[in-house]
Order: structure tokens, then C-alpha cells, then sequence
């Protein structure tokens, strides 16, 4: 599902800022940026995200700030004299002019400082507890969103049972006319034979068995009933709901399959639209 969490802690000497994204994926594709003096954490972190968020595709950012005073010095200068005089007894010996040597020097590794160096060591348990503040909001946000795909959902469920219960306006009088639509073929067919009553009705009897959709529509209602049932439960069933709805479609389909009635197909058609929508939104349930 798709979420978004914000949180951030702190103090005199950091601040420590998570954002959350998540976006909707059949399974946990976990992404975490962290200042690599920190990316110890990752794992933690990562078993932290899924546990809570279970699955999606989540982007985690984690900006860690040190405040620095005006005493702070913002570089280390014996360091730089030290990368400064071997950068330039190098030049000497290469017979170049140096032009670039203190800035080649400035940014070499360790010379400049980012406030984080300084940190205390309590901070990668803050890490963890702004992260963990973060997911609360996430959580939160998917909860919200989750109530209105639920309404949804039950609308969608709703007009499939609907639409079902329209079909007994036109699955007796279809019988019926297939029945005299056979009887009818065979008084004016041009081959005159002997028709033995008892076998016909036999056949008769067998061919509307086939056609028979009274089984498919009692399976249809209870498909849509544990549907229903499944999304009451506080628990993460996205999965469950998608091989439902796998169902609802096969009992659509073969009810279209022998419907053999122009009425029938047509509701048919807008039970499977009802059933597209379905399909669409539960990828966005856990």
C-alpha cells in the first residue's frame, strides 16, 4: 500500500530526520540511505521496516545533522598540513606547479569536517527511535487508506451480488425457450423421423443439465460472503483476497460459458467490470 511517514529528534548536539515512502509491490523491496559512518544499522533497520510494514516497495532516508558551535572547528588543520606537504614534496619531484595542491589537500580524506564526527553514542539508538516513529506515521498513514479501499471494495462486492441476483429474472424463462427452440427445430426439419418421446425427453433433460447455472450462482454468493468475511479480519490479507476474487471470475465466467441468453451475458459482462475493479485495488492490500 501506499504510505508516507515523517519524523525527526533533537537535541544540542544533532538532529536526525526519517522519511518514509511505500509504495504498492507484491513483496518487501526495501531501499535504506544512511551516512555510510552509520550503515552498520542498515540490517537492523531493514528487519524494523519489514516487520512493521510487511511489504511494498519502501524508500527509507535518513539525514543525520551535528550542530557546530562557532569554537567547532569546520576542518582539521594538522591533518591538511600533513596531506599539503607530501601532496608537495610529490609535485617537487614531478617538477609540476602545484596549482591544485591545498585544494586536492582540503578535500582529502578526513580533512573536512561534517559535524558528525562529533556526535555522542547514543545515536544510533536515536536512529532507531525516529525510524521507529516514522513507521508509527507510515502505519498510520496505510490505515487510513486502507478504510477507503475497504468501502470500496464492499461497493464493488455489492453490485457483483446485485447483478448476480438479476440473472433469476431471465435463467427460468431461458429454459423454456431453449426447450421450445428445440422442439421447434425439430417439427420443421425436412427429415421426417420416428422420435421416440421417452429418449427425447432424456436428451432434452441431459442438454438443460448442462446449461444448468444454479450451481455456479450458489458458489458466486458464497465467494462474495467470505470475501467479505476475509477483509473483516485484522490481519494482513492481501494475498487470501486476490485468490478470492481468482474464483469469483471463474464462477463469472462459467456462468457467461452456458448462460446461452443475451440478458444474462450482458450482466455477465458488467459482473466482470465489477471484478476488474476489484482485481485493480486488492494489489493495494497487504
Amino acid at each position: 500500500m501506499t504510505g508516507y511517514g515523517l519524523a525527526s529528534v533533537s537535541n544540542d548536539n544533532y538532529e536526525i530526520t526519517a522519511e518514509i515512502k511505500t509504495l504498492n509491490s507484491k513483496f518487501a523491496d526495501v531501499s535504506v540511505r544512511i551516512p555510510a559512518q552509520w550503515s552498520s544499522l542498515e540490517l537492523l533497520l531493514r528487519k524494523l521496516i519489514v516487520d512493521s510494514l510487511v511489504r511494498g516497495k519502501i524508500s527509507v532516508n535518513i539525514e543525520i545533522t551535528g550542530k557546530n558551535d562557532d569554537s567547532t572547528p569546520l576542518f582539521d588543520e594538522q591533518l591538511l598540513g600533513q596531506y599539503y606537504s607530501q601532496f608537495k614534496s610529490a609535485s617537487n619531484k614531478l617538477n609540476d606547479d602545484g596549482a591544485d595542491l591545498f585544494r586536492l589537500a582540503l578535500h582529502a580524506p578526513g580533512v573536512l569536517k561534517t559535524g558528525e564526527d562529533s556526535l555522542d553514542l547514543d545515536i544510533a539508538e536515536a536512529i532507531k527511535d525516529v525510524v521507529i516513529e516514522a513507521l508509527k506515521k507510515c502505519d498510520t498513514f496505510r490505515v487510513q487508506e486502507g478504510d477507503e479501499l475497504s468501502s470500496k471494495l464492499a461497493d464493488y462486492l455489492e453490485k457483483i451480488s446485485v447483478l448476480s441476483g438479476k440473472i433469476d429474472l431471465f435463467d427460468k424463462q431461458r429454459i423454456i425457450t431453449i426447450e421450445e427452440k428445440i422442439k421447434l427445430g425439430l417439427a420443421n426439419s425436412k427429415t421426417k423421423i420416428e422420435i421416440d418421446n421417452n429418449r427425447f425427453e432424456q436428451e432434452l433433460i441431459y442438454y438443460i443439465e448442462k446449461l444448468d447455472i444454479s450451481e455456479e450462482k450458489v458458489r458466486l454468493t458464497t465467494h462474495l460472503a467470505y470475501y467479505t468475511e476475509v477483509m473483516a479480519e485484522n490481519k494482513p490479507n492481501g494475498k487470501k483476497l486476490g485468490f478470492i476474487a481468482q474464483e469469483l471470475g471463474r464462477e463469472i465466467n462459467t456462468i457467461g460459458s452456458k448462460a446461452n441468453n443475451a440478458d444474462i451475458q450482458r450482466i455477465v459482462v458488467e459482473m466482470k467490470e465489477e471484478l476488474e475493479k476489484i482485481k485493480e485495488q486488492v494489489l493495494n492490500v497487504l
